[in-house]
């Protein structure tokens, strides 16, 4: 028996809407009453219980959709849990010169670790090195809007540990090296961005005033790197997530970040500011995400092929252009489970879970890339960018930021769409 079984009505998406509207609109509306996590889970558990009553009224398929659902979310909070806990033992400290092409460097090499330990694990691990590099320059803002560009989002997107909508199709059935096929998406698209960036740096690196290119010159610190123990751990993590199938993928998941807790030294948490405040947070969320998705997943399965998405450059901008405002995680499902409906009705060539290949690459591609649209595009980006604000970088306003994404990434996208779909 499967969710597409369930008896649903229209109605019963609006939970859903409602919990991805909040997480977009109460952060930048009710900020202060939205950072107790407690709110958070008031609006989460207020959205989603209502929502479990109603599929348990409905007997065995509403028991097995809501058993599914809760399976699903336990393994992606274990995973997102065991890579940004094990990451964050990791320290890496310095003071480079703060030259176009060492921050370029940095950037390559997020690109490369997103895909690795994740945007997140990625993303705390790199952000303080970076901006302790660039402390004394003037100009550093654009040094973290690509950093949350590249290592953020778009790196992310060669596994399924990554980035969270990835993930979500691991979950589904698609390989675990099938995303690696997206190199060359992820190798064009970074490769512009970092050739613009390092144009756009050395332009603002002659603005920089002498006395702060020489201070900068004069306060040099070479990159160390402690708890190196810990890439054993996230070793583990991925062996789990490539070769253990469920429950045991899980289980050594959680004894590894157990492993990584005890063996690990506390002191290099207390250096990166670690809190487990993140982790709750997107645990929190993604509960209601889950629960309100059901009746949506369900209606997708029945009524998708009518919604007139057929391609995939429709895919590729629909599902980008709602992960830029939305959560990329639920966007990229619904629309995974959207496609995977239409590929019965159609003669669609190779398919890879169920769904269209190239349709699953468009729908892979908008969540990841995209994401990077906003600042609530996925969820290191406000990360980065309060530890930047923090750090005393004055960071772009909402709508500034968005000057950035819409001047440099959309033709980027333009571009990729046509060549790549």
């Amino acid at each position: 028996m499967t969710s597409h079984t369930l008896d649903v009505s229209l109605w019963l998406v609006l939970p859903f809407v409602f919990m991805l509207l909040s997480i977009a609109i109460f952060p930048l509306t009710a900020g202060h009453w939205w950072e107790k996590h407690t709110h958070k889970a008031l609006v989460s558990l207020g959205l989603g219980l209502p929502i479990v009553g109603y599929l348990l009224l409905q007997g065995a398929a509403g028991l097995y959709s809501v058993q599914h659902a809760l399976t699903e979310y336990t393994e992606f909070i274990i995973l997102l849990g065991a890579l940004y806990t094990i990451a964050g033992g990791i320290v890496l400290s310095g003071d480079l010169r703060a030259t176009p092409y060492v921050n370029g460097g940095f950037l390559v090499l997020g690109s490369l670790l997103a895909s690795v330990i994740g945007t997140t694990g990625a993303s705390m691990l790199l952000i303080r090195p970076v901006l302790q590099t660039n402390a004394e320059r003037h100009h550093v803002a654009h040094t973290v809007v690509f950093f949350i560009f590249l290592v953020s989002n778009i790196g992310g997107c060669l596994t399924p540990l990554g980035d969270p909508p990835l993930f979500l199709g691991y979950l589904r059935g698609v390989p675990f090296a099938w995303t690696l096929s997206l190199w060359p998406e992820w190798l064009a698209v970074n490769a512009v961005l970092l050739a613009v960036y390092v144009v756009w740096d050395m332009r603002l690196y002659k603005r920089e005033s002498p006395q702060d290119l020489l201070a900068d010159r004069q306060h040099i610190a070479p990159l160390r790197v402690r708890g190196l123990r810990n890439l054993l751990f996230l070793g583990l993590v991925i062996f789990a997530v490539a070769q253990v199938p469920p429950p045991w993928r899980s289980l050594l998941m959680v004894a590894t970040t157990a492993g990584a807790l005890l063996v690990g030294d506390k002191t290099l948490r207390r250096q990166n500011r670690f809190t487990y405040a993140p982790i709750i947070e997107v645990a929190v969320l993604f509960l209601g995400i889950f629960l309100t998705m059901i009746p949506t997943l369900a209606l997708l399965h029945v009524h998708g092929a009518s919604l007139g998405i057929d391609s995939a450059a429709k895919f590729f901008w629909i599902t980008g252009v709602l992960s830029s405002f939305l959560d990329n995680a639920p966007t990229y499902v619904a629309f995974f489970e959207m496609a995977r409906a239409q590929a019965h009705t159609l003669a669609v060539g190779t398919t890879v879970a169920g769904v269209p290949e190239v349709w699953l690459r468009a729908i892979s591609l908008g969540a990841v890339f995209m994401g990077a649209n906003t600042y609530i595009g996925n969820g290191p980006n406000f990360m980065v960018k309060a530890v930047a604000e923090e750090a005393g970088v004055k960071m772009p306003s909402f709508f500034g930021y968005l000057s950035y994404s819409g001047a440099i990434l959309l033709p980027i996208f333009v571009g990729l769409t046509l060549v790549a779909f």
